[in-house]
């Protein structure tokens, strides 16, 4: 405890669902994660027309770029980092937050609903199989096969956070491959699909504003930024959605960004700086691993522990109530939804503005 004394930083409660030693803290703890790793994530996720329509309908990351890719980095990193009360009760009102994007798709029949078992299913394995892709390519390189079940593991565990059954999470990298063989067709790069990609491929949109000296760089690292994650994506996801990259420059960003990265990780102090340039409401449940500080105490729950000694339910099951009230709002009084989730997630993830 001295040593948070010294540096500011508040422990964390316990070590959450992972811990030290653990994959998922060498994989998440690399600056490659938060990086391009998100990025890869939150635009390949677009393809998925009940997932974009949400994103659409709610047009957050267009009015808010800025704290809305500020809040959702934070989750992301609390499920790997944070303690295990502060994580179930993220969890607990990502659900109310979720509850009010649903409505009519926009290109075919049917109705979307954030919530929807699949369609979190798909955000949780492009966000991790992407966080991994960026820590290969970028990062110190491919995990052992030990490792690597390790991770696909450890993603099932994170899945118990989400409506989706984490029995419905591959165990491998092949496993992951043929669930991702199984999207492709369902997969499709519509008006909404595209603008959201290459919306969120302006990372310039998400860094904090600097004295005019200073933009001059803050575009270079943007650019690096896109440019990176651009090359982790498939040709024919690439052509799908309309980006253009030239081969060279797949290849050349290559060693500019593991060299980049390898030294901004010798330096945790730097590293925490610049991510508190990019998103502050992170710093707070990566700084304590960061600097070595351990939690008040040192254990490691299962997500069904911590549920159990919280008093949360699973998420599938929660707030059932307001789920039913929001649809019934939208899609049969036509009325906009209550923004009740937003409003009680500021204290957990951040504010909205």
């Amino acid at each position: 405890m001295a040593k948070a004394k010294r540096t500011g930083v508040e422990p964390h409660e316990d070590y959450g669902f992972f811990g030290p030693g653990s994959v998922v803290w060498k994989v998440w703890g690399y600056p490659t994660s938060l990086t391009v790793g998100f990025q890869r994530a939150v635009v390949v996720e677009e393809l998925d027309p009940p997932l974009v329509a949400a994103v659409h309908g709610t047009q957050g990351i267009y009015q808010r770029p800025r704290t809305r890719y500020d809040r959702t980095l934070r989750y992301f990193a609390m499920v790997a980092f944070a303690g295990s009360r502060e994580v179930c009760r993220a969890a607990d009102v990502l659900v109310k937050v979720h509850a009010k994007a649903i409505g009519q798709l926009p290109y075919s029949d049917g109705t979307y609903d954030a919530n929807d078992p699949a369609s979190q299913l798909w955000i949780q394995l492009t966000g991790w199989h992407s966080i991994l892709y960026a820590y290969e390519k970028y990062g110190p390189g491919k995990l052992t096969a030990e490792e690597e079940s390790e991770y696909w593991s450890a993603c099932a565990v994170a899945a118990e956070l989400q409506t989706c059954s984490p029995d419905d999470v591959p165990r491998t990298r092949e496993g992951v491959r043929a669930y991702f063989d199984r999207m492709r067709p369902r997969l499709s790069a519509s008006p909404i699909a595209r603008q959201a990609m290459h919306h969120l491929l302006r990372t310039e949109l998400v860094l904090p504003p600097t004295p005019r000296w200073a933009k001059p760089a803050g575009l270079v690292v943007a650019a690096a930024q896109r440019t990176a994650t651009i090359a982790t994506m498939p040709r024919w996801m690439r052509e799908l959605a309309g980006i253009r990259q030239p081969r060279l420059l797949d290849v050349l960003i290559v060693p500019v960004m593991k060299a980049s990265f390898a030294l901004v990780h010798r330096h945790p102090k730097l590293e925490l700086r610049l991510l508190g340039r990019l998103s502050p409401s992170t710093v707070s449940a990566i700084a304590p691993i960061s600097l070595g500080i351990p939690p008040r105490n040192e254990e490691v729950l299962t997500p069904a522990e911590a549920r159990a000694r919280y008093g949360y339910p699973k998420p599938a099951e929660a707030h059932v109530d307001l789920r039913a009230r929001q649809a019934a709002r939208i899609l049969n009084d036509g009325k906009a939804p209550s923004e009740q989730g937003l409003i009680e997630s500021q204290e957990i993830l951040g504010p909205l503005s």
